[in-house]
Order: structure tokens, then C-alpha cells, then sequence
């Protein structure tokens, strides 16, 4: 077969395999590199023999040069310098302290169990002092934690890749030379960190200002200018000192990042792109290349030294680092168990491996093969069970409370009252000074501001919070200030009262709900609420329906929704412990054993207090849904009449209250 045509086959299959495995783990929703590990050894020479990266000669090491360049510099970009000031005390540890607790003790277990002499040891410890930001990335998109853990993780994953590649070069130096003093250890891990780190912020800095200033230049040709200008840095960095570009591209990805670039979305979109076609053409041609006979010749003491870096060497190493981060031990114990390594330490260790073979240093391949199986236990064992592990520890960010309410008109100080009540930390937020006096003597936490200052955002907590939800009478409004928060903080729930036919997504893949149902008249609502001319009920559904039955049930409280007398308010999911209240949204399901708390509005009940002559009462102190008999009533039935007209209709006494628990159950004033 002609070289040519042999070298673009290799290419096409690499990449054919790549994009499949990524689909196939986007549709099971397990981490990309399960699937590009398996179909990389399948193809290589220990499986099918149609993939050989030898082939490719020095062109393979160039390709994963330019292409962790620019993985790298993705991370730094999606890097949020806002949220790297939350757990800065804990990311700077892990990524001084760390690397250096996981060197001495890796390379001490690898030396006493894995046999390894000595100098590989080390060379096998440094190459593992990292994480990964390819596979930490794509796990926490499948796996929600809470916001302090993601950025932990997510920051560890960026700012260590360039700190420990750097380092193994330093022990790959001193194996090759006998460079040993540790002054001069030290001093070359600075100076590759220095350079790199002053071309980064100078490179990023020009990169941005030129973007900002070139406006003649389309979206489509500024992506382009920042790929080169990336490649460019890199180069630079390299030619003056080696491994100093892994530095430049991260530290370039995140000044850029701080410059606030107008079309950084259209960026971000196109670099993570990119990237996800750099990752897997990268691993498909690494784990074809490897010998699946020098794995298992490893024996035992491997798997004994793998088992010791994941369950003592890396706990220690976060709760070393973590000791003031006010973190609970459950969020510690999640950090500790997810340490995936990824496409740094592969590709490093496959060009470490050639190296040492070409100036004549045994072990390469036994340093390649451990790297690997390290790589293979901690992204199947850790990778396959993060959801499990974080769902037990109760650290799932869908699993967080509090809600950030942009509105302060009487349905969302309802909606706020009740959540407080249920013990979540409620802010409201608005420019109306009068509505905001109001929430205040609800007492309620309020800011007189715009929800557009994500300074407001942050101060209000929605970093930390489960919901936001945007319900001010202006729907496209409500939809902007949703799609913003989305982006800038990514709150599990993100809810707005937008009109039906405006676009509800946005380029986070977080989809914006339309909260309570679809097209709701809010000025309805507060002036039903304003009136005190509704009540609060609940329906809970039986565990014992069928699904059927509960398809019935839902169909007749639809219709008494349909006739725009009944409002959905809340979900209480009592059969999940500790599970938030949800707010309805227009798709939210509903399932049996679901105890649903709403708004029934009462035509008669404006009436008889005007008739009379009564004024607005006192607002109770607390707020408990009762079940209406008229609701249970309707959504028993096997056909729903309408309740609001004729015999169906109901008195709304004033002083209806429930006699068995002793306290007030009508709502009766919230303004």
C-alpha cells in the first residue's frame, strides 16, 4: 500500500473511532474516554491490527504536542476566576502541596511494591501527579455536584496538567543526565513554570486587546486568529525552554478568559470542539499503541501500587490540602475518590517510553504500561461510579436548596415565603423600591438591583443555590435574565415565565423551564393573591396508582389548570429524603407518592368581602396547604366538571381554618 495513503487511513480511523466512541458515551452518558480506551485497544495491534501509530513516526509526537496545547488551553479558558476565589486556599494546596505529597509517596509505593527501580519509580509517580480536565470535564456534566466541589475539581484538573507535566520532565532530565542537585531540580521546574506562565499572560493579554480592537474580522476568522495566535504561544514558549508551553497555553486560556471577550461564547463553543476532536483522536492512537503483554507482566505489585495511589495516596493528599477549606468530610471523600487520569499522563508517558528507548534506558515500556493501567482502574472504577458515590454522599447539586427569585410582586413573595418556611434560604431581587419594602416586611432577604449585575447574583448566593427563577411581568425579560444566569452560574434549576414561543435554550445545554405552565397571566395571579381571593391546598398522589391512574389524575387536575382557576406551585417528593421543593415547571412529572402544593383561586371570596365591607385582614405568620375537599373530590371523579361554575362552586368562608391541626390554613393576605 503507498505510504500516503496508508498514513491517511490511519488518520480517517482514528478519527471514525474517536467520534464514535464519543457518541456512544454521550447516549449512555459515562465518560468519552470508557469507550475511546476500549475502541483504541480493540484497533491496535493486540486487537484487530487495523490501527498502527507507529506508523505516523515523529508526526505522532507532534500531533500530541499541538493537540494537549491546545486541550490545555480550553480548560484555562472555561477556567471561572470568580469561582477559583471560593476554594482558592484548596486549589493552590492541591496544586503546590499535592503534586509533591503524590511524588514522594508514588514513587516510594511504586519502588516497594511495583519493584520499580528507583529512578522509574519517581518517573512513574510525577506522571501521575495529574488529573485530567478531559476526563473530569465530560464526568461532571453527567454527574451534578454541588458548586464548590465542580470547581475544585475542575481547577485541579486545568491548573495541575501543566505543573506535573513539567515536572516529570525534570525527573526525565535528571534519569537521562544525572542531574540530581536539588537546587537545581527546584530551579528548572520554576523557570519552566516562569516562562511559561509570563509568555501566557502576555500572549493572552495581546490576543484578547487585538480581538477587541479587529472588528472588521468575523466571528468565524477571530476563532481561527486565537487558534493560531495559541499555537504560536506555545511554539515561542517551546523554543525557549521545553515544556514551558504546557504553562503558556493555560495561563493564556485564562487571562483571555478575563478579558471579556464579546463573542467569548462563540469561542468557548468552537475551542471545546476542538478539543473534543483532539481527545479522541489522541487516545484512540495511544491505547492502540499499547501492548496489552506488558500490562499483565506487570503482576501483582502493579495492582497493589494502582490500589494504593487511588485509596491512601489521594485521600491523604485532599485532606492535606483541604484542612481550612470549611468543605464537609463528605465532599473530601468525593474529591478523594475522583482522580481520573487522562490524556496528559498518556501522552507523556508514550513519549517518555520512546525516549527512553531511543537513548537506550530500559523500563519505557513498563513505565507506558503502568501509566496506562493506572489510567484504565481510576477511569473505570472512579469514572463508572461517581453518580453512585455522589448521589450517596448526598453531594448532587440537584440535591441543593435555596432559591434566587428575580420579582418581588405578590406570587413570588408567596413562593419565597413558602420556601423559607420550608427551611431554604430564599433572595429576592428587583429595582421596584416599593415591592422590595414589601418583601422586607415579609420578612425576606431582598436587593433593590438589577439581576443583570452578576455582582447581585453572586452576593445573593445563586453560586450556591438550587433555583433561580425570573417571574417579573415582562416575559422576554424574564427570559434574558434567565439565559444569563444559566450561563454565568449554571444553577441546577433554572426556571422563567416567558411567552410560549421564545427560544428557552441556550449554549450551556441548560434548559431554561417555563415555571408553573405555559402562558400563566402573572398580573392574574398577584391580583388573586392581592385579593386574598385564593386558597392553598395540596393533593397528594397514592403510591398505590398505577401509572395509568396517575396519567388519570394528572388529566383532571390539567383540566381544572386549563380553566385558569388553579396555579401549581410546588412538588414535594417525599419519597426521596432530603429532596428540595421543586418548583413546578410546564414538563414537570408528576409521580405517585408526590404530595402537590397549589394556588386555588375563589371567585366569591373578593365578592363577599366587598359586600361586606371588610378590609384586608393580617397576613398569617405561616402558610400550610390543606387538602380542599372539593379538589380530592374532583380529582377522584372518574370525569372532571368544571368547579367553578354552578352547584361546584364553593364558599370561601374567611374564617375557614383547619380544626385539626389548630392552626390557620387560609391564605388571607400576602401583601
Amino acid at each position: 500500500m503507498d505510504g500516503t495513503l496508508e498514513l491517511t487511513l490511519q488518520i480517517v480511523i482514528a478519527i471514525s473511532a474517536g467520534i464514535s466512541a464519543q457518541v456512544l458515551a454521550d447516549f449512555l452518558k459515562v465518560p468519552s474516554i470508557v469507550f475511546l480506551l476500549l475502541f483504541g485497544i480493540l484497533l491496535g495491534s493486540d486487537g484487530l491490527g487495523i490501527l498502527h501509530p507507529r506508523i505516523l513516526g515523529s508526526g505522532l509526537e507532534v500531533i500530541v504536542a499541538l493537540s494537549v496545547a491546545l486541550i490545555l488551553f480550553e480548560g484555562g479558558l472555561n477556567l471561572e476566576l470568580r469561582d477559583l476565589d471560593r476554594v482558592s486556599g484548596s486549589l493552590r494546596n492541591l496544586v503546590t502541596m499535592g503534586p509533591l505529597i503524590t511524588l514522594i509517596s508514588g514513587g516510594m509505593v511504586t519502588h516497594w511494591l511495583g519493584e520499580f527501580p528507583w529512578p522509574l519509580a519517581f518517573l512513574y509517580a510525577s506522571l501521575v501527579v495529574v488529573t485530567g480536565p478531559t476526563v473530569i470535564g465530560p464526568l461532571l456534566k453527567h454527574v451534578k455536584v454541588d458548586r464548590q466541589v465542580g470547581t475544585l475539581l475542575e481547577g485541579e484538573g486545568v491548573l495541575i496538567d501543566p505543573v506535573g507535566a513539567i515536572l516529570a520532565v525534570v525527573v526525565l532530565d535528571i534519569i537521562l543526565n544525572g542531574e540530581a542537585e536539588p537546587t537545581s531540580i527546584i530551579s528548572g521546574l520554576l523557570l519552566r513554570l516562569g516562562i511559561g506562565a509570563a509568555i501566557g499572560a502576555l500572549g493572552g493579554w495581546l490576543l484578547g486587546f487585538f480581538l477587541k480592537q479587529a472588528r472588521f474580522l468575523s466571528d468565524e476568522l477571530k476563532n481561527l486568529v486565537v487558534l493560531a495566535g495559541l499555537w504560536g504561544l506555545f511554539g515561542i514558549a517551546q523554543s525557549i525552554r521545553s515544556e514551558s508551553g504546557l504553562m503558556t497555553t493555560v495561563v493564556a486560556g485564562i487571562v483571555l478568559r478575563a478579558s471579556s471577550l464579546p463573542e467569548e461564547r462563540l469561542l468557548r463553543r468552537f475551542k471545546g470542539q476542538l478539543t473534543i476532536l483532539a481527545v479522541s483522536v489522541l487516545f484512540i492512537l495511544l491505547s492502540a499503541d499499547l501492548s496489552i503483554a506488558s500490562v499483565f507482566a506487570l503482576g501483582r505489585g502493579a495492582l497493589l501500587t494502582v490500589a494504593a495511589l487511588m485509596f491512601v495516596i489521594r485521600p491523604t493528599n485532599v485532606w492535606l490540602c483541604t484542612l481550612n477549606s470549611g468543605m464537609n468530610w463528605r465532599q473530601k471523600l468525593f474529591v478523594s475518590w475522583v482522580a481520573p487520569k487522562g490524556i496528559v499522563s498518556a501522552s507523556v508517558a508514550s513519549l517518555f517510553s520512546i525516549l527512553l528507548t531511543e537513548r537506550g534506558v530500559t523500563g519505557g515500556d513498563a513505565i507506558k504500561a503502568l501509566v496506562f493501567l493506572t489510567i484504565i482502574s481510576t477511569v473505570f472504577l472512579q469514572g463508572l461510579t461517581a453518580g453512585w458515590v455522589a448521589q450517596l454522599l448526598q453531594i448532587t447539586s440537584t440535591q441543593a436548596t435555596g432559591a434566587v427569585i428575580v420579582g418581588c410582586n405578590p406570587l413570588s413573595r408567596l413562593v419565597a415565603r413558602l420556601l423559607q418556611q420550608r427551611g431554604e434560604a430564599v433572595v429576592l431581587i428587583d429595582t421596584d423600591l416599593a415591592a422590595c419594602r414589601l418583601a422586607e416586611q415579609d420578612g425576606l432577604r431582598v436587593f433593590a438591583s438589577s439581576a443583570l449585575d452578576t455582582d447581585v447574583l453572586e452576593r445573593a448566593g445563586l453560586s450556591s443555590a438550587g433555583t433561580f427563577l425570573s417571574m417579573t411581568n415582562n416575559g422576554e425579560v424574564n427570559l434574558v435574565l434567565a439565559q444569563r444566569a444559566a450561563e454565568e452560574f449554571r444553577p441546577p434549576r433554572v426556571l422563567a415565565i416567558f411567552p410560549v414561543d421564545a427560544e428557552a435554550s441556550n449554549t450551556t445545554n441548560i434548559k431554561i423551564q417555563q415555571a408553573f405552565m405555559p402562558q400563566i397571566s402573572l398580573k392574574t395571579w398577584n391580583r388573586y393573591v392581592s385579593d386574598s381571593s385564593i386558597k392553598l391546598g395540596e393533593a397528594i398522589i397514592p403510591v398505590s396508582e398505577t401509572a395509568v391512574e396517575v396519567a388519570e389524575r394528572k388529566a383532571r387536575l390539567q383540566s381544572l389548570v386549563d380553566a385558569g382557576n388553579l396555579l401549581p406551585l410546588f412538588i414535594d417528593r417525599q419519597v426521596e429524603r432530603q429532596a428540595p421543593l421543586l418548583i413546578v415547571n410546564s414538563i414537570q412529572e408528576v409521580q405517585a407518592g408526590d404530595r402537590l402544593i397549589y394556588l386555588l383561586h375563589d371567585s366569591r371570596s373578593t365578592m363577599i368581602k366587598r359586600l361586606s365591607g371588610g378590609s384586608s385582614v393580617a397576613r398569617p405568620s405561616l402558610l400550610i396547604p390543606e387538602k380542599l375537599p372539593e379538589i380530592e373530590e374532583m380529582l377522584s371523579a372518574e370525569v372532571a366538571p368544571n368547579l367553578f361554575s354552578g352547584e361546584n362552586s364553593y364558599s370561601a368562608n374567611a374564617n375557614n381554618a383547619n380544626t385539626d391541626a389548630g392552626k390557620e390554613v387560609k391564605l388571607k393576605d400576602t401583601v
